[in-house]
Order: C-alpha cells, then sequence, then structure tokens
C-alpha cells in the first residue's frame, strides 16, 4: 500500500513546481483583475467627463434657456427638395421644421443684405446657430440705419467669440426684431442690447 500512495505522490521537484504554477496564475489573475478595477475607473471617469459635453453635438439643444423668449414644439427636421412644398411653420420667423440639404443650406454665418429663405436659415439653426432677423418697413430711414449699425455691432462681437450667428432681413414678420433658435424664439419691436 506504501507503494501504492508514493507512486500517486509528486516528487519534491513537481511540488515545487505546481506551487510555483499556482503562484504565478494567481500573480495573473490579480494583474488582470487590478488592470480590469483600473480600467473601468477610467472609462468611467471618461464618460462623465465626456458625455455631459456630447449631449449638444448635432447642433440643436431642447433645453430652456435663461433669459426672455419662449420654447416652442418642433416642426421637425426633414431635408426637402428645393422648392418643394410643405406645411407652414410654426412660428415667423421659423424655428424648426423643414429645411434643405447640402450643398444649398446651410448659409454662410455673419451679415446678409438680402432675406435668407427659412428652408435655407432653419439648417443653420439646425447646426446650433442663432439667427438675428429684422424687419425695416422703412430700409433706408434713419431708424432702419441705427438698428442695422447696433445688430451689427452684436453679431461682429459673437462672430469674434467664434459664435455661430447670421443677421438678415426679413421683411413682413410681425416684429421689427426676432432671435431664433433651434425651437426658441424672441421676437420684439425695440432693441435693447442687454436682451
Amino acid at each position: 500500500m506504501s507503494t501504492q500512495n508514493s507512486k500517486n505522490r509528486p516528487t519534491p521537484t513537481q511540488a515545487r513546481a505546481a506551487r510555483r504554477e499556482r503562484r504565478q496564475n494567481r500573480r495573473k489573475f490579480t494583474r488582470v483583475f487590478i488592470g480590469l478595477a483600473i480600467g473601468s475607473v477610467a472609462l468611467l471617469l471618461i464618460l462623465g467627463l465626456i458625455l455631459p459635453m456630447l449631449g449638444n453635438l448635432g447642433g440643436s439643444s431642447d433645453k430652456t434657456p435663461n433669459g426672455p423668449g419662449k420654447q416652442i414644439e418642433s416642426d421637425g427636421r426633414d431635408h426637402i427638395e428645393e422648392g418643394s412644398e410643405h406645411p407652414p411653420y410654426r412660428t415667423v420667423p421659423a424655428a424648426s421644421g423643414w429645411h434643405y440639404p447640402q450643398p444649398l443650406a446651410p448659409v454662410s454665418w455673419g451679415i446678409h443684405t438680402e432675406y435668407i429663405p427659412e428652408e435655407k436659415r432653419i439648417h443653420n439653426l439646425e447646426h446650433g446657430g442663432i439667427s438675428i432677423a429684422y424687419n425695416c418697413p422703412e430700409p433706408t430711414s434713419d431708424d432702419c440705419n441705427q438698428l442695422i449699425e447696433s445688430l451689427t455691432s452684436i453679431v461682429d462681437r459673437a462672430r469674434e467669440a467664434k459664435l455661430k450667428v447670421l443677421m438678415s432681413p426679413y421683411a413682413g414678420m410681425p416684429n421689427k426684431i426676432a432671435l431664433t433658435a433651434w425651437t426658441f424664439i424672441d421676437a420684439f419691436d425695440e432693441f435693447d442690447e442687454d436682451r
């Protein structure tokens, strides 16, 4: 019987090799576990920093801004072909809805002296821009010239700060001035730079 047990027993060299292998496996498991734990914590930290910034990618935000103006229900963001019929927009000027795809839109940021069709301007709003529209019944009047100068000064400062802003005339809108962003509008009749 003792010869039977001694045959099943590892030699001292085999026992040392087995212990060494178990120790190496434990160390390897510990290294992998610690590496995964550190990697998971790092990933959570990175996601915690990046995800809040990604909330506004794609250009538009449906969060309520601070200040005057009102949020409106979205008319969607469908692209349409030039000249296509579509339902009327919820507001004048529009703050969302049917618009032309590239290369017809968006238009260049900055100051425009001609009316920009809604279908082009809305594409700028979809990309996170702000539109300043003004209505001057008498375009050559001193009042209109003063309004254009004041709005131009604001747009110039915004563009220097790398903001996406465009300005254009908009004859026939119900107010003298309208600020629009995606699903937001602030329309008023008296210029107030602090607004």
